[in-house]
């Protein structure tokens, strides 16, 4: 059995994004993790390196099961604007659903050292690269205007949600994220037809 696939591994990366989003990065202890996981300290050293590979693997977890349920749920329409609110849908209500997992992605990874902000760059290619499918398949149907500049459409389209749910996490989650969904992708969606 894989590292990944065991129960105590699980536990260990669900209990770093609450004690992450509680504590901040920085005054998260291996220890408190560990309590939370129920499990002794010495357990995380079998999984992770050190409290920066922890984060990165937790982000690597999480990102990686973000983006399949993305696809799943892309996998179903046929239209690429539906395509593209869905993506947008499917980003807020994953974040929505997780509040410290949404503080963790979005102020917590960005006070990161250097070596982390770009093993985490890494780790977004992925999703990056589910925008660009849906940006070439626009492009290619007549959707998305042919002369876009998919780079900068990319970091435009991701950089938007992306603040988008930076703000309501730094509004203390106090409206619904979810609702914002149309709009947001509405307006994308106008800049690139």
């Amino acid at each position: 059995m894989s590292t990944r696939n065991r129960p105590k591994f699980k536990l260990i990366v669900d209990a770093a994004v609450d004690v992450i989003a509680e504590n901040g990065f920085h005054k998260a202890r291996i220890s408190k993790i560990a309590k939370r996981a129920g499990v002794a300290d010495g357990t995380i050293y079998i999984y992770f390196k050190n409290k920066e590979d922890l984060l990165i693997t937790l982000f690597q977890e999480k990102m990686g099961q973000f983006i399949e349920k993305i696809e799943q749920e892309i996998a179903g329409k046929q239209e690429v604007k539906e395509k593209f609110l869905t993506m947008v849908q499917m980003h807020f209500k994953q974040l929505a659903a997780d509040h410290h997992l949404a503080i963790v992605t979005q102020l917590e990874l960005r006070q990161s050292d250097t070596e982390i902000r770009l093993k985490i760059n890494d780790i977004l290619r992925d999703y990056l690269k589910l925008i660009d499918g849906i940006l070439e398949e626009g492009k290619e149907k007549g959707v998305f205007r042919a002369g876009i500049d998919s780079r900068l459409a990319r970091q435009m389209i991701f950089g938007t949600i992306d603040e988008t749910v930076t703000n309501w996490v730094m509004n203390e989650h106090k409206y619904d994220l979810v609702a914002l969904s149309e709009p947001v992708a509405d307006l994308l969606i106008n800049g690139l037809t």
